[in-house]
């Protein structure tokens, strides 16, 4: 087949330069706008001037689409079949073969690529297309073909092609020179809606397509959606103007089968109306489009924060894709370009979209590089280093998978389940479900699950929940697993999305079969195969285990802390233990505030957790206090994480920490609560009178901690008595004794003990009848005869009639006028003039007590 003779593209003047300063050069930077024609010329004169030295010239497009079109055009204007030496390598789809010389690949395919042939062996040139996307996968090509330059491949060339990136900072990164292309650019008039209205989108399009045909239009219409439910909805909305105007109506995003594709991208005597995704933005040229109406949102890569599996995130584009959607009116001809959206909001919007880099989970990037030979992230050097908290969580996940081995608090190598898990063009999370399926004789099953995780399984709950609406919680049918009830909807079934599922699957199933993990064989029955899929996706979610609160609860206890929320439709009604595969935090009317909503969740068993993470279990005696029985308990229980699968209840076994909290609970209470205040007051006053410095408050409670030891209760302290009180006070041996001799708790008064009473910072006293000092002219001393008592002279009537520490004064000043009111008052009681030489008086027998009384009927 002869090559046709090429249209000019502005790019081709550049050919020569480009190719002279890589020849020169092991890399190079090339900034062309939107048409320039850099895609299809220049991979095909890198090949054609000998660049690769014989071996691959690989180009990485951002998108399938753009990837299998650009290899059909390069290969159609070199006169050959696509497969050739021109051909492409998409997931799970691949148009090469032993001749081809120029491969267009995603970049996640050459990244895989790298992963069995870490030194790119056969690949000459890698160019690394549409850059200024800035998407994970690029970034990474980026840094380890920059690594092999200085490494084993000072020979690889590496070519950086963007449309609206600055280059600037990637040509220093890989300190090489920029070229740029002027391209062709055809006049472009844009229009804004005036304000922000409220109408559904599809009817912003058709009332945006029916203007345009009202003011003449002359070619096809390009219509920018963010996906797939937007573009079917606006082929509806526009099905009457297309009809009435003999436009063609064709749908363009990703998932259309090829040929479906093809309609809507070939040449076409016939107008068109193209509504797409952003996969028209970049790389592809549509002939014959003259206005492009642009809805200004995208879904972008992202990651769900809960699952960390990819998701795509409805969000308003950047300015930088802004001007590439309205340059697609331009490529041929002047055209026109309707934004519906504002002015000032085009002008608020960012100059370019965020790099993946920083927004998308990174735990497939750590494992592929851990494959590569990457063994510190922190030495590789990025254009843009991706953040520390996102590489540290994606380390951690793949310890917890089992992909890397965990040697303390450091990551180690791969493991050989890591490397089964590589296999798979998956995240690891769904690597490690088909790994676990596999082992467990349920391959073909456990891909199909994978499958429906990787497309989107919030999609496929939400319309198993629907059956449920009308069913409160606990009353609907229940079931084990919301995501193995999903699977069984889908499978069989005609959507477009159960499609997508069974591709995925059979692509999987063959990944499986050409390299058998050791495991049982084929699962024996359709029970069994549950539970290898139950206990699949415990393998690929092991820190999303959960527990009920109560029976029947919607209330769930997370292994990582905190709770969640089942959702009102959740099949997972009864079982105690399960695992959350999804969850976002809602608000729900009647509850404060946000909370995390669990909408797919699949039980588990406690077993399982045994056989696959022994590790993450452990036994912990936690000891509390109960308040009633005064006393420190044990309570011992089996952990997953911080979750609690087991609790039993009994003494503590740990003497020491038993002893810590009871201290901690004696303290609480205070000193007062175990020995009294009067006593601990008496105990320093008898202190002080003998000389000794009674103990401040710290080092009190720093004794009563050490007279815990081995006791678990209040009573067992209560128990020690006066023990208690003189430990807390210091007072053993000599001290002891001293306090005993020159603070005397007693003293003789008449022949009989009398207790002294004593106040810190006060005298001691004592009180007693005035007849018991008769004899007697001088009051009792203590601290060695160094401090008077202070005597408390009591009338019959048991109240004080003087106080004083000087009985002779007393006796002498004093008592004379006193005995005459006494001898009034007590007449029977003696009141001798001279009290010093008479005796005390006896004291009176105590009263019996009166008799009991017989109890009335």
């Amino acid at each position: 087949m002869a090559a046709p003779p090429l249209e000019p593209l502005p790019i081709d003047p550049l050919l020569p330069e480009l190719v002279e300063r890589l020849r020169a050069g092991d890399s190079l930077v090339l900034e062309a706008p939107p048409g320039a024609g850099k895609t299809t010329r220049v991979p095909r004169a890198l090949l054609e001037a000998g660049l690769a030295q014989g071996g691959e010239v690989v180009v990485l497009e951002p998108r399938r689409l753009a990837a299998r079109l650009a290899a059909r055009r390069v290969a159609g204007e070199m006169g050959e079949p696509l497969g050739e030496r021109v051909g492409y390598q998409i997931r799970f789809e691949r148009v090469a073969g032993a001749r081809t010389r120029l491969c267009f690949v995603t970049q996640g395919v050459l990244v895989r690529r790298l992963l069995h042939n870490p030194a790119l062996d056969g690949v000459g040139v890698v160019v690394l297309d549409e850059f200024h996307e800035r998407q994970l996968e690029g970034d990474l090509v980026l840094a380890l073909g920059a690594r092999l330059q200085r490494g084993p491949r000072p020979d690889l060339k590496l070519v950086v092609m963007s449309a609206t990136l600055e280059s600037g900072p990637v040509a220093a990164f890989l300190g090489c020179p920029c070229v740029r292309s002027e391209g062709r650019r055809f006049e472009v008039a844009i229009d804004y809606l005036e304000r922000e209205s409220e109408q559904p989108l599809e009817k912003l399009v058709a009332t945006a397509v029916r203007r345009l045909l009202r003011e003449g239009l002359d070619g096809h219409v390009l219509v920018f959606l963010p996906g797939a439910a937007e573009i079917r909805r606006a082929q509806e909305a526009c099905a009457q103007v297309a009809a009435e105007a003999k436009l063609d109506l064709l749908p363009l995003h990703g998932d259309l089968p090829p040929a479906e594709q093809d309609r809507a991208l070939a040449p076409s005597p016939r107008r068109k109306i193209i509504l797409s995704t952003n996969v028209a933005e970049t790389s592809l040229t549509i002939d014959g489009v003259a206005a492009v109406v642009d809805a200004g949102l995208a879904r972008v890569a992202s990651h769900a924060p809960w699952s960390g599996l990819p998701m795509l995130r409805l969000q308003k584009i950047s300015r930088a894709s802004a001007a590439q959607r309205a340059g697609r009116a331009g490529r041929t001809r002047p055209g026109r370009c309707l934004r519906l959206y504002t002015k000032h909001d085009h002008d608020t919007r960012p100059d370019h979209e965020l790099p993946e880099i920083r927004r998308v989970d990174l735990a497939e990037t750590v494992l592929a590089l851990r494959a590569v030979g990457v063994s510190d992230l922190g030495q590789l050097r990025w254009l843009e280093p991706p953040p520390q908290p996102a590489l540290a969580s994606a380390e951690r996940l793949l310890g917890r998978l089992g992909a890397v081995a965990v040697d303390g608090a450091e990551p180690g190598p791969l493991t050989p389940l890591g490397r089964r898990m590589l296999r798979f063009p998956l995240h690891p999370r769904q690597a490690r479900i088909v790994c676990e399926a596999e082992a467990r004789g349920a391959a073909e099953a456990g891909c199909a699950l994978a499958a429906l995780l990787g497309e989107r399984p919030g999609r496929w709950v939400e319309a198993g929940r629907r059956r449920h609406e009308a069913a409160p919680f606990g009353r609907a049918e229940s079931g084990r697993s919301d995501l193995l009830a999903a699977l069984e909807a889908q499978l069989g079934s005609r959507a477009p999305q159960a499609q997508a599922i069974e591709r995925a699957q059979r692509q999987l199933v063959q990944l499986c079969e050409r390299a058998p993990a050791a495991g049982r064989g084929p699962a024996p029955n359709a029970q069994a195969e549950e539970e290898a899929l139950s206990i699949a996706l415990l393998a690929g979610y092991p820190d999303r285990v959960a527990r009920r609160r109560a029976p029947h609860s919607r209330e769930v206890l997370l292994a990582g802390g905190g709770t969640a929320l089942l959702s009102e439709t959740s099949v997972v009604r009864d079982p105690e233990l399960m695992v959350a595969v999804e969850a976002e935090e809602k608000r729900t009317p009647g509850r404060a505030g946000a909370h995390l909503v669990v909408f797919a969740a699949s039980a588990i068993e406690p077993e399982w957790l045994v056989d696959l993470f022994p590790h993450a279990l452990r036994e912990v005696e936690e000891l509390r206090w109960d308040p009633a029985a005064e006393r420190v308990c044990s309570a011992r229980r089996l952990l997953y994480d911080e979750l609690v699968l087991e609790e039993r209840t009994g003494r503590p076994t740990d003497p020491v920490a038993a002893a810590r909290v009871l201290a901690e609970a004696a303290l609480a209470l205070g000193l007062d609560a175990l020995v009294g205040a009067e006593a601990l007051e008496r105990g320093c006053a008898r202190m002080e009178v003998s000389g000794l410095s009674p103990p401040d408050e710290a080092t009190l409670r720093a004794r009563l901690a050490a007279q815990c030891q081995g006791h678990s209760s209040l009573a067992e302290l209560r128990a020690l008595g006066p023990e208690l009180l003189a430990a807390l006070l210091g007072l053993s041996g000599s001290a002891r004794a001293r306090v005993d001799e020159l603070a005397p708790e007693r003293v003789l008064v008449a022949g009989r003990a009398v207790r002294l009473e004593y106040r810190r910072g006060q005298p001691p006293s004592l009180a007693a009848r005035l007849q018991d000092f008769f004899g007697a002219v001088k009051g009792p001393r203590v601290g060695g005869g160094r401090i008077p008592v202070v005597l408390h002279l009591l009338a019959p009537n048991r109240r004080a009639v003087q106080v004083t520490t000087d009985l002779a004064g007393f006796w002498e000043n004093h008592y004379p006028a006193l005995r005459r009111q006494l001898m009034r008052r007590y007449p029977k009681h003696a009141w001798p003039e001279d009290p010093r030489t008479a005796r005390p008086p006896a004291r009176p027998p105590a009263r019996p007590a009166p008799p009991a009384q017989p109890r009335r009927r």
